[in-house]
């Protein structure tokens, strides 16, 4: 039988894997990871992701998986392993990512063609590649979620030969590793974490899920495992929807926990909805949804107030504490990444491109299609999606109550009174002085006023919106990417200024 090849990208387990269920009935069959130099020079890049991907490498090569570790470009890298390998089918799976991974694929799909190797591909999210339109999509998604895992694992035959040389390290690829506490990587922390949310943490999903203090625990914090697919988004959905049918049966505390629970299957939904947006309209990591929306903002960039955006210094203590948090850990909760966003836009005026490339480099759990859709619903370019404008001020008020996030983040603010702390400008010089921070000197002043700066957004964006082309437009585009199930909420709304529903907000930037 043929030699097969399985090429690991964003899908580094056993369990539930296409690729190499197929390639166990091969009479020899190895299994590749690239550390491809597009990816490591692309800018939303960070060495977090490779120390994190490279520790879930580690742990399938210590479940027993034949796994060669390769530096280099593809689809050389193909053309080198052949030579000890002489592979004649490839097996994969389908990848929504960054443009750079659409033009490696076209490659690597014309060095096949040439090479004389089969080349299949897998889908292993609900995203449907080459989908003509919208109608019909939530039931693809659920008969594929609800289909029978793949097979595993058994293990490969291995490949005679080939040396399974040890796996790189971040400095010798000339990166430093992160000072961030990474997660517990591979597949069976992945299931541990998994099964901890469904067996307890998650019983308070919907009530912990906004606050960055209580959405520590009460969140999945799967993101980053489903970013790198240590578990499949249908080894979860059938997880979630068992543990639903059994507590639904129990007592009433059992069915508030599977009313829980709910909430949180529907975000499943609503990452490979969002993800599908990027399949469907690879540019918009680059362009506007929305092409009435080129010009509006990218000639006013103010680089200083991204720079303080960056830094955590804008003068708003809870978009401050947000940043720094996030710069710290690599992680931060929906509600709290969406205001970061909205801050940027909409109070700074600032294209999404680069905060969302900054993000990026942040977020552990980077998920391009979910994050380049969401970077343009929350700044306003989508055209379809309501204008979510989130007061820093409120969402200190109603978040962290207490000022314990506040106060954890930015120790500079720890003498100022509960009921400035959101606002901490709004203190007298002599208050300041007594609580030991002096506006403009240990803490800064706010970047800009709140009330003029969301005035006029909204007025130049409603002004644009209210535009026949920018209309027209917006008919398009819904057409094309809105969704069509009653049972979830739209994404552009049944009008153009329809909020999405909560649920659609949890899945922002792939965080759950």
């Amino acid at each position: 039988m043929a030699a097969a090849l399985v090429w690991l990208k964003r899908d580094l387990r056993l369990h539930d894997h296409a690729a190499l269920a197929a390639a166990r009935a091969c009479e020899q069959a190895l299994a590749l990871y690239v550390i491809e130099p597009a990816w490591l020079q692309s800018p939303e890049f960070d060495p977090q992701h490779l120390q994190f991907a490279l520790a879930c490498v580690e742990d399938l090569r210590a479940q027993g998986l034949p796994l060669v570790v390769r530096v280099g470009d593809m689809p050389q890298v193909l053309q080198a392993v052949q030579a000890d390998f002489p592979f004649t089918q490839l097996f994969s799976h389908e990848e929504t990512g960054p443009l750079w991974t659409w033009d490696r694929d076209r490659a690597v799909a014309a060095w096949c063609r040439q090479a004389g190797v089969a080349w299949q591909e897998f889908p292993q999210t609900g995203v449907v590649r080459r989908l003509r339109q919208r109608s019909g999509w939530a039931g693809r998604w659920a008969a594929r979620m609800n289909a029978p895992q793949a097979p595993g694992p058994a293990g490969l035959a291995g490949a005679i030969g080939v040396a399974l040389a040890p796996l790189p390290d971040l400095s010798s690829l000339g990166l430093t590793p992160t000072t961030r506490p990474l997660p517990a990587a591979g597949e069976a922390a992945a299931q541990a974490l998994l099964d901890d949310f469904l067996q307890q943490r998650g019983a308070d999903y919907r009530r912990t899920l906004s606050s960055p203090l209580t959405a520590e625990q009460g969140c999945s914090r799967l993101s980053p495992h489903l970013a790198f697919g240590t578990l499949s988004m249908r080894q979860v959905h059938q997880a979630t929807e068992a543990r639903i049918a059994t507590l639904a049966a129990g007592q009433a505390e059992d069915r508030r926990f599977a009313h829980a629970l709910r909430g949180f299957a529907g975000r499943l939904r609503w990452h490979c909805h969002f993800m599908q947006k990027l399949e469907d309209e690879p540019q918009i990591e680059l362009r506007n949804f929305a092409r009435s929306c080129d010009g509006l903002r990218e000639g006013d960039f103010d680089t200083t107030r991204f720079a303080a955006w960056c830094e955590g210094a804008t003068g708003y203590p809870m978009v401050d504490a947000c940043m720094r948090s996030l710069r710290a850990t690599g992680w931060l909760n929906f509600r709290m990444r969406a205001m970061l966003v909205s801050f940027a836009a909409y109070h700074l005026w600032l294209h999404w491109r680069e905060p969302g490339l900054f993000l990026a480099r942040q977020f552990l759990d980077f998920e391009p299609g979910i994050h380049w859709s969401q970077m343009q619903m929350q700044s306003g370019t989508t055209g379809i999606n309501t204008l979510r404008m989130y007061s820093p001020i409120k969402q200190a008020q109603d978040h962290d109550p207490q000022g314990l996030f506040i106060r954890r983040w930015l120790p500079e603010l720890a003498g100022v009174p509960l009921a400035k702390l959101a606002a901490p400008w709004t203190m007298s010089p002599a208050e300041q002085r007594a609580s030991g921070c002096v506006i403009g000197r240990d803490y800064p002043a706010p970047i800009v006023d709140q009330t003029t700066a969301l005035r006029q957004a909204r007025d130049r964006l409603y002004a644009l919106r209210g535009t026949a082309a920018a209309r027209h437009e917006a008919d398009a585009i819904q057409r094309r990417h809105g969704s069509r199930r009653s049972g979830l909420p739209p994404s552009g709304g049944r009008t153009r200024r329809t909020a999405p529903a909560a649920s659609a907000q949890a899945t922002l930037f792939g965080d759950a």
